[in-house]
């Protein structure tokens, strides 16, 4: 099995249960990837770049990989085009050098629930519903999808959308425990009152590999949401009731809700925006990310992938905020 994107934090995850499985791991990783933890692990790693068609193909030569598990992907940039060239082109290029194989490996493309969209008529989302994604990250991760149902007809391709991921040594969603463990504070963009899915690591990689396993696959003219996935909790907190499961996960009564006005929260994107500049490196507040925050709720449903794959959740929302914010304090990261 071959890993894209091995060394970030959702492929750390999935390359760790793929050796406790005893399955033959393989690791595409760049120069600059932080990789000590991946070799102490004892896998294959092969350096190269998912914008790189011919590199990509070397690395599927030099592994033999039966599948591919495709995470390397931007979650936040400085301009639009660096979006583009790695969630889409970078897409592209494997799914084409998967192509170019002889017996060409499974592929799995980990794309995002920003891809489809927020909900429409207060109802999640469901994969064949038409996307309409609202943000520069949400339309470079469906023009992905796009680039890979190209090659459909040559590679058995599935995608899965997850929402909100969090877990062990993610620092998305530490943003969001770091103000209820240190002021007891929780921000809510406007009036709070939207709605979103998340999924735990652990229970996303579980999908991935059964998606890998015995997924549907993308046909080319095929009926719409085919060979697409969405993975999530049952659980679809609003902003404010996702604070109050951070608080009661972080042993503390309650946490303070502070509901930010949508022109403060525009106003933040942009001052994320020069900071990023300035830094020369993308921060979690921008304006890309606080359009999805107004964009009125994220939620979508598992249905198909618990009917399909059998897949469910290991452990309830709460469960799974206490293990992250117990493994936070344990890292020194609150």
């Amino acid at each position: 099995m071959l890993v894209t994107g091995a060394s970030g934090f959702i492929g750390r995850h999935v390359v760790q249960r793929m050796i406790e499985r005893g399955d033959r791991v393989s690791c595409l990783v760049r120069v600059t990837s932080r990789i000590d933890e991946l070799r102490s692990a004892g896998v294959q790693l092969i350096t190269g770049d998912v914008t790189d068609r011919a590199g990509m193909g070397r690395a599927l030569e030099v592994s033999q990989a039966g599948i591919v598990i495709h995470l390397a992907g931007l979650v936040k940039a400085l301009r639009t085009d660096e979006f583009v060239r790695v969630n889409t082109d970078g897409v592209e290029s494997v799914a084409g050098a998967c192509a170019d194989r002889a017996d060409p490996p499974v592929l799995v493309v980990v794309s995002s629930l920003a891809a489809a969209g927020p909900c429409a008529g207060g109802r999640p989302r469901v994969e064949d519903d038409s996307p309409t994604p609202v943000s520069a990250y949400g339309r470079s991760k469906l023009a992905g999808e796009q680039a890979a149902a190209q090659y459909a007809a040559r590679v058995s391709i599935s995608i899965v959308r997850p929402p909100i991921v969090f877990g062990p040594g993610d620092r998305g969603v530490l943003e969001m425990f770091r103000p209820i463990a240190r002021r007891g504070i929780h921000v809510v963009p406007g009036r709070g009152a939207c709605r979103f899915s998340l999924i735990h690591v652990a229970d996303l990689v579980e999908g991935l590999l059964l998606v890998a396993e015995k997924g549907e696959r993308l046909h080319r003219g095929g009926s719409p949401g085919q060979g697409v996935y969405f993975v999530a909790t049952q659980d679809d907190p609003t902003y404010a009731e996702l604070g109050a499961a951070m608080a009661t996960a972080l042993e503390k009564r309650r946490a303070t809700v502070v509901h930010v006005p949508r022109p403060l929260m525009r106003l933040a994107g942009l001052c994320g925006d020069a900071m990023g500049w300035i830094r020369q490196r993308p921060g979690w507040v921008n304006s890309d990310t606080i359009t999805e925050a107004l964009a009125g709720s994220w939620t979508c449903s598992s249905v198909k992938a618990r009917t399909h794959l059998g897949w469910s959740p290991a452990a309830p929302l709460a469960d799974r905020l206490r293990e992250t914010a117990q493994w936070y304090r344990q890292a020194g990261w609150l």
